[in-house]
């Protein structure tokens, strides 16, 4: 990745973390007061889980390119990160993918019990909806903003997003997908709030609906591409570079494009999307350059 590129890239995923991570721990202080004893405690300790933040920083990189201004962004990609939130504390749970290490650091079920983590993933979803709502009154927009928003936030965390890819996924172990079926998968599990991250970012700037499609476009492309460098690096690297458990897929005997296409496959795939991404935004006219370098560190990081 050319200098420039890796200096842009990292650039707004510092400031993502920076506006995401105060906000983050605001909200984990007020959860720890509002809701009592250890479930408080187990909010607060999963909000307070560091991260790349790499949906905060498209969130904000998106409403730039859509013409927003102001740092009033940075309660939408909070957010978007309490969701992601969520889903990685259910993620972990031993019905899921059982693992102990997340961010690296004991996963919510390691550090109080099962019971406790599905019951703080339950209560971080409308906990999102209020920041969401916080994050649209802040930024001045009315109503029927909100629920599009909203609608844009809850699918991609839902039946029709994580929850559904999760599920398939589940369904998949023991199994040989073949690519198609693992598109499928990830486009839910992974790929969906991906997308919406985009597309929330063009909404709270006011874009147009050309740009919402092309946002929305870029967004499902760079999500697939985030999950065939994820299934990469769970192949390839350590669990200390990774902050979480490396090697799990195979463990699980999990479907991804590392079996389907090996290592050097995968990372042409990635690489591909990531270019098709970048085209996207061309196309509807959304001149970006912060989103083709984000697509670039999503298919090149190494954790």
């Amino acid at each position: 990745m050319p200098d420039a590129v890796a200096d842009r890239a990292d650039a707004v995923l510092r400031e993502a973390r920076d506006l995401v991570d105060r906000r983050l721990a605001e909200w984990a202080g007020r959860l720890r007061t509002l809701v009592p004893g250890r479930l408080g405690e187990a909010i607060a300790y999963a909000l307070a889980s560091p991260g790349k933040r790499v949906r905060a920083a498209l969130a904000v990189a998106a409403y730039r390119a859509a013409g927003g201004r102001g740092d009033a962004i940075a309660g939408v990609a909070t957010a978007l990160e309490t969701v992601h939130t969520y889903s990685l504390v259910h993620d972990d749970l031993p019905c899921m993918d059982d693992d102990d290490l997340r961010r690296g650091r004991a996963t919510t079920h390691r550090a109080y019990d099962v019971p406790t983590a599905a019951r703080v993933g339950f209560v971080l979803v409308p906990v999102a909806g209020l920041v969401l709502s916080e994050a649209a009154a802040e930024l001045g927009l009315g109503p029927e903003a909100l629920g599009r928003m909203a609608r844009e936030l809850f699918e991609a965390g839902g039946i029709e997003g994580m929850v559904g890819g999760q599920w398939l996924d589940l369904e998949a172990e023991q199994r040989r997908l073949d690519l198609e079926e693992l598109i499928a998968v990830h486009q839910g599990k992974t790929g969906a709030l991906i997308r919406a991250s985009c597309t929330l970012g063009g909404l709270a700037a006011g874009a147009g609906d050309a740009a919402i499609r092309a946002l929305s476009a870029y967004g499902a492309d760079v999500g697939l591409a985030f999950q065939i460098a994820d299934d990469v690096l769970d192949a390839t690297a350590t669990s200390e570079a990774l902050g979480k458990t490396a090697g799990r897929d195979e463990v699980l005997c999990k479907s991804t494009y590392v079996r389907l296409l090996g290592v050097g496959g995968a990372r042409d795939e990635a690489e591909r999307l990531a270019a098709r991404a970048a085209a996207r935004l061309a196309e509807g006219g959304v001149d970006a350059p912060t989103l083709v370098a984000l697509a670039e560190y999503i298919v090149r990081r190494s954790s």
